[in-house]
């Protein structure tokens, strides 16, 4: 267990927030940045990872998107294909989901 910077997880400042919200509660990410039981904390809240699943994206659910702070999968897919240059969806591109939840002080 290690205590990681949020943003290994977390890409940026507006994700972080969602997730000191409670809004986004796991991130798909294109490698594994964490492992089970390492913390990290947003503006003094600490975070716990959960769950390190190693996936591709045709696993990723409308439960998975809602998660990760979207209405669905499709608004998800609409959203990685906005933020990210070049990204076209391959139900077989291997990606790793980091389940969080805050932790009690």
């Amino acid at each position: 267990m290690a205590h990681i910077d949020a943003g290994e997880i977390l890409p940026n400042e507006h994700v972080q927030q969602m997730a000191a919200a409670g809004r986004v509660t796991q991130m798909h990410r294109g490698h594994q940045y964490a492992d089970e039981g390492d913390t990290f904390e947003i503006d003094g809240q600490r975070f716990e990872v959960t769950d390190v699943t190693h996936r591709t994206l045709g696993d990723v659910t409308d439960e998975d998107a809602r998660r990760e702070g979207s209405d669905d999968l499709e608004s998800y897919r609409e959203r990685l294909n906005r933020v990210h240059d070049e990204f076209e969806w391959d139900d077989d591109s291997d990606v790793v989901r980091h389940r969080f939840e805050p932790v009690e002080a």
